[in-house]
């Protein structure tokens, strides 16, 4: 197992503590505005919710905070894997927005239909009409399918929930021997370790089925995350059950007959599991905050404000935005608190252009994967703002991963969700 070099703090620190995801953030600014502002928060993620919480823990009292959301409650995608092997329910995973209320935000269960840059307002699905001051987005990832697929017939279960559920009762229908398709979607994609790790996860339940097989096909290159313990757990733990393909993409699917037709040849399954390609949320697209032709917001990782001319007073924070970073809830979390500080200090008086300045903007990315059914892997990374470039960029030497699996990893691993779900949401 390898150790971990991150800065000057453990790794325990940095995998267990949600709130290093802000490590090098000097004291938050204080609003203090001649008249009242209100900041609109669109998405209940955990992108969104963080932001909501932070900006009224760190804001000045008459801040005005408002969370917009159709659901009630966020059920996470974090730890969603083990509801296939029945470790989880997904009622564990649930988190009411309403938790956000007791730190003065306003939750409106609502949609966003459509947003007015120009206005400075968002039309409601109710009709309602809403301005603000500041507009931040969310809304996770939406999906590209190949031709003949549907999320019924193919579940993704990319979005925890009811398709988290349908996969997993396929899953323990298969027949003696049969056989399991999952594909992964070339790079940029949500959360990098997580389709190694259900892969693995499905080979475990499937240890009791004889000849049962996990067929993943990968359009990237190679294992996209935590390299080291995924390589290991196919090659050796799995053997025999796990058959990896790298450089295998998606043509058509033909779900009722069991078909994965891709540039590699055409593979059959009982149950068949495509993660299509992904893009912004159509929150932000109806927004208009991604460029013709672009999958992504682009944005400035100091403040996470839109980079598009007019849209300037709208934030888009998560797995929605453009910068490189690693798509994930840990990552969402970070992202929400460096982008309500720079909220609050630019609604304070403070110029972008001094952000870089006055606050050193880093953030974290970490993650737990279960390897069997009582064994993790981990793997963590730090980001920092780069002046010459304008882009996040890794720090030397705080990219690592534990090599391999242990108990001890998959009870941390539970901390590590628990501390994240409470920064969050509650």
């Amino acid at each position: 197992m390898t150790k971990d070099p991150l800065l000057s703090q453990s790794r325990r620190d940095i995998l267990l503590g949600a709130s290093a995801g802000v490590m090098a953030l000097s004291a938050p600014a204080r609003l203090r505005a001649a008249t009242p502002k209100h900041v609109l928060v669109a998405g209940g993620g955990f992108a969104g919710s963080t932001a909501a919480k932070y900006l009224r823990v760190w804001g000045d009292p008459s801040l005005q905070v408002t969370l917009v959301d159709p659901e009630k409650s966020h059920t996470s995608c974090v730890m969603s894997n083990l509801v296939l092997n029945r470790s989880l329910r997904l009622r564990d995973l649930r988190f009411p927005l309403s938790g956000l209320e007791s730190y003065g935000v306003t939750v409106l269960r609502a949609k966003v239909d459509k947003v007015d840059p120009a206005a400075m307002s968002v039309k409601l699905d109710s009709g309602e009409t809403v301005g603000y001051d500041k507009l931040v987005l969310t809304g996770g990832v939406s999906f590209i399918g190949p031709d003949g697929w549907s999320a019924r017939t193919a579940p993704h279960a990319w979005k925890a929930g009811a398709q988290t559920t349908l996969l997993r009762n396929r899953i323990e229908a298969m027949p003696a021997g049969g056989t399991f398709i999952m594909t992964i979607p070339k790079s940029p994609y949500r959360c990098p370790p997580g389709p190694y790790e259900r892969a693995c996860t499905v080979a475990e339940v499937l240890h009791s089925n004889p000849g049962a097989r996990v067929v993943v096909l990968d359009a990237n290159a190679g294992i996209q995350a935590t390299k080291v313990s995924f390589t290991r757990a196919f090659n050796e733990l799995y053997s025999g059950i796990i058959d990896y393909r790298p450089n295998v993409e998606v043509e058509s699917v033909e779900a009722g007959a069991g078909l994965v037709h891709t540039n590699a040849g055409t593979f059959r399954g009982d149950v068949i599991n495509i993660i299509p390609t992904h893009r912004a949320s159509a929150l932000v697209r109806r927004a208009g905050a991604v460029p013709k032709g672009s999958k992504w917001a682009p944005v400035d990782p100091l403040s996470y404000a839109s980079t598009l001319a007019g849209y300037e007073n709208i934030h888009v924070i998560g797995d929605s935005q453009g910068t490189g970073q690693p798509k994930s809830g840990h990552m969402a979390n970070a992202q929400a608190k460096v982008c309500a500080d720079a909220i609050l200090r630019i609604l304070a008086g403070e110029s972008i252009d001094t952000l870089a300045r006055v606050r050193a903007v880093t953030t974290n990315s970490a993650c737990f994967s279960p390897i069997t059914a009582d064994e993790a892997s981990w793997l963590t990374a730090v980001f920092a703002y780069d002046e010459t470039t304008g882009e996040m960029r890794v720090v030397p030497g705080s990219l690592a991963e534990s090599g391999g699996w242990s108990r001890e990893n998959y009870r941390e691993m539970f901390d590590w969700s628990n501390n994240l779900w409470t920064d969050t949401f509650k």
